[in-house]
């Protein structure tokens, strides 16, 4: 698929509908072309009904001509009713397919964003543009289509007919319109803020229930529940009340419109009878031209009740374009050049949050199939760096260099098989554990599967469960405890086999006993790879081939574990600051016993 350039930002929605019908926008032509057959088909009984009509005031009580004319009315009222389902199918198969286009399309744009610009989105508001938001334009485009063309096609068909018969009754059918037209504009003003008021209420709405049942055991834990209950009753209470302040505002004005529009009576009547009195129109046309204005403003009403969903549907897909034209991470369709080793070369490289310089000229060589640490105070820069060589950012200036080719040069695609990410806060699916690890490589047998978690010092937990490999993890991994559900995540990486692993923390919430089972999992399994770990206990690293101290966003020294001890720098300073919590931990521990 094509990157986004700047010209995307001019489509207009109509523009986007249609490449997100893809193949199916013929459906979208096919669904018109059945509902002016249906319009036509519509019509032909107000005109028989007027022929019949006339042929009565003229005196023909031929009881076999009004049963004909009847059949023919049946018939093309089944016709009418045959041709919108029709007209109705093709548009609803086309709409499926804009609708799965546009969720498809959204979920991999943010493949390729940044990862700090999907932070950057509130998970309830993304939640309700790809869920709620996309499926609620369903009825819009799948019924607008048709019944737009409908309602259009027919009043214009009925005022030619009426300037057929009489040119002066047909201008006056339509003086109730402007009329009706200056009520309906006052209820449409203001209609898009109040429509992107309504939007925005609604998101925060979403947030603010996203938020608090996601957070419903430290609201409980600290006794919060009372105010966190509050701000959401305050956010639903302002959701509900712009649309009640939207819609008294305009009742007065709609009341005003549907009472006026429909009511070319007044007109058509009294003109009529002095045109029919003082012999300019014929009896049975006028009645006939009555029954035809009667038909001629309903349709027109219809369609003005469309102009909330079309600007409805306007705002939706600005939102999901928005999204698709966002910048993505500066990435080749297909890979220039592959590396042909895997060693990593960052140089000079920086990178900000926003605004904000985060890594001020980085350097680093990280060896192939050797250990590699980094280390450092809390926010000093070591996970951004590790997220940027797993290609989460773009760096702002200078580059990254795996076996000598800037990763700018490879794919998104190639680059992902060759890094395996495993951070302290990883996700799993509400599946099985069996189907969690497979993650890591989709064509894996159960007993790979089972193999990995075995290296990787799981299997025991795992056959502990109620179900074992195939216990449900519920949501998130809610059913696991933080160590397990880290184990899980390691063993799913380890199955990927990529030949790059990064390992952010990925201890963090294990216990001492675990965490040593891990490493010892971890050296067998990475032989061969280059590792990247990162710790804030050194004492997990210290065998590290290769220890890089960053501080500040930059780095502060480098070399082992030795080597950075005998500095006598930061390093030295953290490894004692670190065994001295040790020694009180185990002091702690004895005299407990």
């Amino acid at each position: 698929m094509k990157k986004l350039d700047e010209k995307t930002s001019k489509k207009s929605t109509i523009s986007w509908l249609i490449e997100f019908a893809g193949e199916k926008k013929l459906h979208y032509i096919l669904s018109v072309i059945f509902a002016v057959l249906g319009v036509l088909a519509s019509l032909i009984p107000y005109i028989i009904m007027g022929t019949m009509i006339s042929q009565l005031m003229k005196g023909n009580t031929d009881w076999s001509y009004y049963l004909n004319l009847m059949v023919i009315i049946i018939i093309a009222w089944v016709c009418r009713v045959l041709l919108h389902a029709v007209s109705t199918t093709f548009s609803h198969v086309a709409t499926f397919q804009v609708l799965g286009s546009m969720r498809k399309r959204v979920c991999e744009k943010l493949v390729r964003m940044p990862l700090g610009a999907i932070k950057d989105m509130q998970s309830g508001s993304l939640k309700n543009i790809l869920v709620e938001r996309i499926d609620s334009i369903e009825t819009i485009l799948a019924h607008i289509v048709p019944e737009f063309t409908a309602n259009l096609m027919a009043p214009i068909c009925l005022f030619i007919y009426m300037l057929r018969i009489d040119w002066r009754m047909a201008l006056l059918s339509l003086v109730t319109i402007p009329l009706g037209m200056i009520a309906f504009m006052g209820m449409m003003s203001g209609n898009e803020e109040n429509q992107k008021n309504a939007i925005t209420k609604t998101k925060i709405l979403n947030d603010t229930a996203v938020e608090y049942i996601n957070g419903i055991e430290v609201i409980k834990a600290f006794g919060k529940s009372k105010s966190s209950y509050e701000k959401f009753v305050i956010a639903a209470k302002e959701g509900a009340a712009c649309y009640i302040n939207w819609m008294k505002r305009c009742n007065i004005y709609m009341s005003l419109s549907m009472a006026i529009l429909p009511s070319t009576l007044v007109t058509v009547l009294p003109f009529g009878a002095m045109f029919v009195k003082n012999g300019s129109l014929m009896a049975s046309d006028f009645i006939m031209l009555i029954l035809l204005s009667m038909g001629l403003i309903t349709p027109l009403i219809t369609i003005s009740t469309y102009m909330d969903d079309l600007n409805k549907m306007n705002l939706i897909v600005s939102e999901v374009t928005n999204i698709l034209e966002a910048k993505e991470l500066d990435r080749p369709e297909k890979t220039v050049k592959r590396p042909e080793s895997f060693d990593i070369t960052l140089q000079d490289v920086r990178f900000a949050y926003k605004e904000k310089e985060v890594l001020h000229g980085i350097n680093m060589e990280i060896p192939e199939a050797k250990v590699t640490a980094f280390v450092g105070p809390s926010g000093s820069g070591k996970s951004t760096v590790a997220k940027l060589i797993a290609g989460l950012w773009d760096i702002a200036e200078g580059q990254i260099k795996i076996g000598g080719v800037d990763i700018k040069n490879i794919a998104t695609e190639d680059y992902n098989r060759m890094i395996a990410y495993v951070s302290q806060d990883n996700y799993l699916f509400n599946e099985t554990v069996m189907d969690n690890i497979r993650m890591g490589n989709l064509n894996a047998t159960d007993e790979q599967v089972i193999e990995v978690a075995k290296a990787s010092g799981c299997h025991e937990f795992i056959e502990g469960l109620e179900n074992g490999y195939h216990t449900i993890v519920g949501d998130s991994g809610g059913h696991l405890s933080g160590g397990e559900r880290q184990r899980i995540s390691i063993a799913r990486a380890m199955l990927k086999n990529a030949p790059i692993i990064i390992l952010d923390e990925a201890t963090a919430y294990t216990d001492p006993e675990n965490e040593a089972i891990i490493q010892d999992s971890v050296a067998k399994l990475v032989q061969g790879k280059t590792l990247i770990v990162i710790a804030h206990r050194l004492s997990t690293i210290m065998d590290s081939d290769r220890i890089y101290v960053i501080k500040n966003g930059k780095v502060d020294s480098m070399g082992t574990h030795e080597q950075l001890l005998a500095q006598n720098g930061l390093y030295a300073s953290m490894w004692n600051a670190h065994i001295a919590v040790k020694d009180e931990k185990e002091e702690g521990g004895s005299e407990n016993v």
